[in-house]
């Protein structure tokens, strides 16, 4: 076989970095400038259509089930191809993102999988972005270790047959990867780069360790998205010479457009699909950017209020499994962020309860696994679902055919009792400022209050604070009570929480951080009359790297 010709993407404003000649070679950008001359225009058409679509909503302040594609829900002989063994039992996933220690943590952590993060827990540096992807040749070549230069400990892996599988998430269709450029000067989606490279290096190797190239599909936003996915897999699998059908794909239900498509969405990966995943804090975003100029009924109390039990919410993931199940495909429940503390044995115990309570529902719902963002969790986490599933590896055959949701069910915002508090705000402030503060220093996942948050955290504050001053909330109780959410209102929690941080962290911390550019950011994205449709594109142009 003759070399291949250099390709015809050019890496841009990047430092080298060590070993990144070892994913970065002819050939695999070869393949990643295939993908995005094939499928980005296709891209760049469903990205205008999403905009179509929200004024279509803004129009409307309603959502339905399609009825163009009313026969594919109709038609109950289709099913999704069966799970491989490695993705057959998924009953606890641990998330997180692709650095060195988090990588072997995961691995050896207990759970079935592991969602190995591009996306919302990895801030898109250069660097987060290129040795992601060596530290994951690396996992499955075994010469992976790792010592913390602080505590000098060391870890290294388990035996294969202890490690989760790992389902790789790469970026939204939204992200561009400004430092892959083709002849014409324009980037390359981040999903083609992500996906690409991790397909290329290990799709052949995953397959020799009894595993396969899986993968996790976030922001989707219809089943028209979903179709292209699948064309790229298809061409995947022919070009590096592995059979049809190797890939398999598990969409993030996480868009409350997706929600009213999970079927036709499962149709379109049907080769490929290994199921859904009920993403909670993306689809609070979603229901508030969608709907965010509806009026008092789609106002949204403070996130923490909105629970897995608000009716909506159980609608969803009701649906979302009904859905799975009816098809032969896994349904996956959400993440239990929380992070346990070194210092507050009762903050622990309060904390478990509520985790175990959250599982457990999720296990009685007839949901096949969930999500932990903490290995402490996996435990916790896997007693649930054991208690259901004893030795089966999932529950698919509850069919949850007493399961009937109606259209208005999945945006039934105002069946809430609970309201918007000043103190809703306060927290919307200080997460959204220490999030971005910690993502433009290239940390994608990071812990805040006793939780593990990730960008949909922060893409949640933000909308919050725009739709509360756009709908002119007025407090209700408290010493708040009869205050309106103003813009100037936001500018003075922002003020304050920034002199909090500075009084926390010291001057030197302070002045070291990122913490003016993050309060300047967020309220930036929050105060804007032109809301951004994603917070991490005006934060790209300021991530360093």
């Amino acid at each position: 076989m003759s070399a291949p010709a250099p390709s015809p993407l050019a890496i841009v404003d990047a430092e080298p970095l060590p070993r990144q000649e070892e994913v970065l070679t002819d050939a695999a950008l070869a393949f990643v400038a295939e993908l995005h001359r094939l499928f980005t225009p296709r891209r760049d058409e469903l990205l205008t259509r999403r905009a179509e679509r929200r004024a279509e909503i803004a129009r409307t302040s309603t959502l339905d089930f399609l009825p163009e594609t009313a026969h594919i829900r109709e038609d109950t002989t289709w099913r999704v191809a069966p799970a491989p063994a490695a993705l057959n039992d998924r009953r606890v996933e641990i998330t997180g993102p692709t650095d060195r220690k988090m990588t072997i943590n995961a691995l050896n952590s207990g759970a079935k999988v592991w969602l190995a993060d591009f996306e919302d827990a990895s801030a898109p540096t250069w660097e987060n972005v290129v040795l992601g992807q060596v530290n994951l040749v690396d996992a499955y070549t075994r010469s992976i270790d790792f010592t913390d230069e602080r505590t000098g400990k060391s870890y290294a892996l388990k035996g294969n047959d202890e490690l989760a599988t790992v389902v790789m998430r790469p970026r939204g269709w939204h992200l561009d990867e400004r430092h892959l450029k083709d002849e014409a000067g324009r980037p390359v989606p981040g999903a083609l780069v992500d996906f690409g490279l991790y397909f290329f290096h290990n799709a052949k190797r995953l397959i020799e360790l009894g595993k396969g190239p899986y993968f996790y599909l976030p922001k989707t936003e219809s089943h028209l998205e979903a179709r292209l996915w699948n064309e790229i897999f298809v061409f995947a699998q022919d070009y590096v010479g592995v059979p049809q059908g190797t890939v398999r794909a598990t969409v993030l239900i996480e868009t409350i457009t997706a929600a009213y498509e999970m079927d036709e969405i499962l149709y379109e990966l049907r080769d490929h699909a290994a199921g859904l995943n009920a993403g909670r804090w993306d689809y609070l975003f979603s229901i508030v950017k969608n709907f965010r100029d509806g009026g008092a009924k789609f106002v949204l109390p403070d996130r923490n209020l909105v629970t897995m039990t608000a009716p909506f919410m159980r609608a969803y993931t009701e649906l979302l499994v009904r859905t799975c199940h009816k098809r032969g495909a896994h349904a996956i429940g959400g993440m239990a962020a929380f992070i346990p503390s070194r210092r507050d044995a009762e903050v622990n115990k309060v904390a478990f309860e509520k985790v175990k309570n959250d599982k457990d529902r999720e296990a009685g719902d007839g949901f096949d696994g969930s999500w932990v963002a903490h290995p402490d969790l996996v435990p916790i986490a896997m007693a649930s679902f054991d208690a259901v599933l004893g030795d089966k590896p999932n529950q698919k055959e509850r069919l949850r055919e007493d399961v009937s949701v109606a259209p208005g069910d999945l945006i039934a915002i105002d069946s809430l009792d609970a309201r918007p508090t000043y103190d809703g705000l306060v927290n919307a402030v200080q997460v959204g400022i220490r999030y971005i503060e910690a993502w433009l220093r290239g940390l994608g996942a990071v812990a805040i209050f006793n939780l593990m948050e990730d960008a949909a955290t922060a893409e949640i504050s933000r909308s919050q604070i725009w739709q509360w001053i756009n709908a002119g909330v007025v407090f209700e109780g408290g010493e708040h009570s009869g205050t309106t959410v103003t813009a100037d209102l936001a500018r003075e929690v922002a003020a304050q929480e920034l002199a909090n941080i500075k009084a926390e962290v010291g001057e030197e911390a302070f002045a070291a951080g990122k913490w003016q550019q993050a309060h300047d950011l967020l309220l930036q994205v929050s105060l804007d009359a032109d809301y951004a449709d994603f917070l991490t594109l005006p934060a790209y142009e300021q991530l360093a790297g």
